[in-house]
């Protein structure tokens, strides 16, 4: 079996300089820290009431933050200053959609919106990290409610906006607005995540060609979600806008720090019981068939046996899987131990649990593999996270990756699936006896991410579709 890394993390944290840089780092890590920060000081927030368009009744509505003279200015989202905007999650958790519609409650808010957040599906007992990433939210001004009710009618029926955040927050349309939903549908931006197949069905998405636009985080998956929904379920998908990602101001100083990098690196690497020299490549994903943990230890147990076949003088090379579930005990995982035993290479194969600090392992490696398997991922936001910290990446020529990764230049690609592996474990090899084309690639993504993968870049790829939605909604309907 391989060695358990989760007593060595723990063990770093009792170190103050190691927690005052997790402090910085981006939106999506610093809402794992959420569980442990609840308590701490609030901004003040003054509520006031504002009388619905329907029904008299009344929905409460946090005020603009105040903004500093000009300041509002240099937000792209400066127009939706005193706009109301409600936004709609299938569920509220530590996953990717949510984070993602949090960071957008909140860059909405610092442009002076006043946000309301509805959480559709909810477990009737709230977790401490369900009350603790309301409460983040309730910090900085964003309105909670309840997804059924007269509140949440009334507020959506008032918003300039309404968001739907992935395909299956749909149901909540027929689920609580009812007889009210072809009155929201003009001014609803559907953002869409989903790349697997089981999400294509009516009763999610039915309504998806009456909406006002529909938001797609990479050119691929949105031919993808095109051709599926007219092919598969004989609609048509409304006016599609593409939208990549981008990193937060908070994680690029964590990158652009070499003094918080090497700290880093040295006490990840210490407790990971890998030294400084070595070679270290992570895949840093949930661990599920789909993210292909098997075929990247695979690949990687395949590159130890050239390197050796040819035998070639490189440093001494580790693998590491960030995503690990050591409680869950699934059959994947338990298929990734057995073969790490099986081939023998425990003592250069580590498991790390899943957590969502990835800036700390981002600046203890050397290479980011991103491995998704089939249609690839969304997006795959890990992937420009490792670019900003000068990593090169090896990725599945698939999904959003190739919008990210130029292949030759800021990474190298291989084909997704069983096929993908031999070239994978060659293009680990070369890496490993190049260390200048390593380190180029890995300036060269860098560079790719400042030039577009920033987060305001983001923020003016995502004000152009509001304004757009904004004029629509505002259109007479035919």
């Amino acid at each position: 079996m391989a060695k358990p890394t989760a007593a060595g993390w723990i063990s770093l944290q009792s170190k103050r300089l190691l927690l005052l840089l997790l402090v910085v780092f981006s939106v999506s890590t610093v809402v794992a820290l959420f569980v442990r920060n609840i308590n701490e000081a609030c901004e003040t927030r003054r509520d006031v009431s504002v009388s619905s368009s329907y029904g008299g009744g009344r929905v409460q509505l946090s005020p603009p933050p105040v903004v500093a003279a000009g300041e509002g200015l240099k937000s792209p989202l400066g127009f939706m200053r005193s706009k109301l905007v409600v936004l709609v999650s299938h569920e509220l958790s530590l996953s990717g959609g949510p984070l993602l519609l949090m960071e957008l409650a909140f860059l909405l808010r610092s442009a002076g919106a006043s946000v309301v957040w509805v959480t559709y599906q909810k477990p009737s007992e709230t977790n401490e990290v369900i009350y603790s990433l309301d409460q983040k939210m309730l910090d900085r001004g964003v309105q909670v409610l309840s997804a059924r009710g007269r509140e949440v009618i009334d507020a959506t029926l008032k918003a300039d906006l309404v968001v739907l955040n992935t395909a299956v927050a749909g149901k909540w349309l027929d689920a609580v607005l009812k007889e009210h939903v072809h009155q929201v549908l003009p001014k609803t931006l559907w953002w869409i995540h989903e790349m697997r197949g089981h999400y294509f069905k009516l009763e999610y998405v039915k309504h998806l060609p009456s909406v006002a636009g529909a938001m797609i985080d990479s050119h691929t998956t949105a031919e993808y979600w095109k051709n599926r929904t007219h092919d598969r379920l004989g609609i048509n998908m409304p006016q599609t806008y593409v939208v990549h990602l981008g990193n937060s101001k908070e994680l690029m100083e964590v990158a652009e720090d070499y003094v918080a990098r090497r700290v880093l690196r040295e006490h990840i690497r210490e407790a990971l019981g890998v030294r400084n020299e070595d070679l270290l490549f992570a895949i840093i994903n949930s661990v599920s068939r789909g993210k292909g943990q098997d075929l990247f230890l695979q690949a990687f147990y395949e590159s130890l046996r050239l390197i050796q076949e040819q035998k070639l003088q490189v440093p001494t090379m580790h693998a590491v899987v960030v995503g690990s579930d050591m409680n869950a005990q699934s059959k994947f995982e338990a298929e990734l131990r057995a073969f790490v035993s099986k081939k023998g290479i425990y003592d250069r194969v580590h498991f790390v649990n899943k957590t969502l600090t990835v800036a700390p392992y981002l600046a203890a490696i050397d290479v980011l593999v991103q491995n998704s398997q089939a249609r690839g991922e969304c997006f795959g936001r890990i992937t420009i996270e490792a670019m900003a910290f000068q990593l090169p990446v090896l990725g599945t020529a698939a999904g959003g990756t190739t919008e990210i990764v130029v292949n030759g230049s800021t990474g190298l690609l291989h084909p997704a699936g069983k096929e993908g592996v031999s070239q994978l474990a060659k293009n680990m090899v070369k890496l490993a006896t190049h260390v200048e084309r390593r380190l180029t690639l890995g300036r060269k993504g860098y560079e790719r991410v400042k030039d577009r993968f920033m987060e305001r870049h983001m923020a003016s790829r995502i004000a152009s579709v509001l304004k757009q939605i904004l004029q629509k909604s505002k259109r007479p309907s035919m």
